[in-house]
C-alpha cells in the first residue's frame, strides 16, 4: 500500500489482503473481520525497545560462559569464543565455524540491519526501495536461524561424545543467548516494512518539489 493509498483513506488488511475505507485509525476489515491499522502503532519504538534489549543481552551471552566442558570429571565452563577455540584445537573446524557464524555473525547482522532499517525511515538514505526490502527480509528470514548455536550446544550436551571429553552441559550464558535471540526476532516483527515505503515517498517528493522550484520559480534576467 502506498502513501497514495494511505492519503486517500485506505487500507490493506493483514491477513486477508483486502483494501478498506479507513473509518479510523483502527479498522475492522469488512472481509474476515481482523481488527487492524493502516500502519502499525508505535512501530518504531517496539522495535527499537527490543533491539536495545537484544543488543543488552548479547553482552552477558558473551561474558558469561556458553558451555561446561567435563574432562575426566574436571569442569572447565568456557564462554563462545573460548568454546570455538577448544573445538578448532580438537579439530572440530566446521562446528566452531558453525557456532561463530550463528554466535556473532547472525545475532550482530540482525541488530545491525534493525538499527539501520529504523534509520532508514526517518532519514533520507543512499539504499534503493528494493534494497532495503532485501535488508527487511533477510533479517525476518535470520530470527529462527540464530538458535542454531543454541541446538549445537543441546544437542552435543545429550548426545555426542568427543574423544576424552566426557561431557557438555549448556551454561548460564545460553540463557542470555537464547533471550537475545527471542528479543531480535519480537524487534523484527514489530517493525512495519511499510514505513520504508512511507519515507522514500517523503523525500523523493521533497527532491521532486526543489527541482520543480528551482526549474520554474528562479527569475530569468534577460541579456
Amino acid at each position: 500500500m502506498s502513501n497514495k493509498a494511505l492519503a486517500a483513506g485506505l487500507g490493506s488488511c493483514p491477513k486477508c489482503h483486502k483494501l478498506n475505507v479507513m473509518h479510523s485509525e483502527r479498522q475492522v476489515c469488512s472481509r474476515c473481520l481482523t481488527l487492524f491499522s493502516a500502519r502499525k502503532p508505535k512501530s518504531i519504538e517496539y522495535t527499537l525497545a527490543w533491539t536495545i534489549a537484544a543488543l543488552v543481552m548479547f553482552i552477558p551471552a558473551n561474558i558469561y560462559p556458553m558451555m561446561v566442558f567435563y574432562t575426566f570429571g574436571n569442569p572447565e565452563a568456557s564462554t563462545i569464543l573460548e568454546g570455538i577455540a577448544i573445538f578448532i584445537q580438537m579439530g572440530m573446524l566446521p562446528v566452531a565455524v558453525i557456532i561463530f557464524i550463528a554466535s556473532f555473525v547472525i545475532p550482530l547482522g540482525k541488530i545491525i540491519g534493525l538499527f539501520t532499517l529504523m534509520y532508514n525511515t526517518k532519514r533520507k538514505t543512499q539504499l534503493s526501495l528494493k534494497q532495503q526490502g532485501k535488508l527487511y527480509h533477510i533479517v525476518e528470514f535470520l530470527g529462527p536461524w540464530s538458535m542454531l548455536d543454541v541446538f549445537v550446544v543441546t544437542v552435543m550436551a545429550a548426545v555426542v561424545n568427543l574423544g576424552f571429553l566426557s561431557s557438555i552441559e549448556p551454561a548460564v550464558g545460553i540463557t542470555y543467548f537464547t533471550l537475545m535471540v527471542i528479543f531480535t526476532i519480537f524487534a523484527a516483527e514489530s517493525f512495519d516494512p511499510r514505513l520504508l515505503w512511507d519515507n522514500y515517498q517523503k523525500h523523493n517528493h521533497q527532491s521532486l518539489s526543489e527541482k520543480t522550484y528551482n526549474k520554474t520559480d528562479v527569475p530569468h534576467h534577460d541579456k
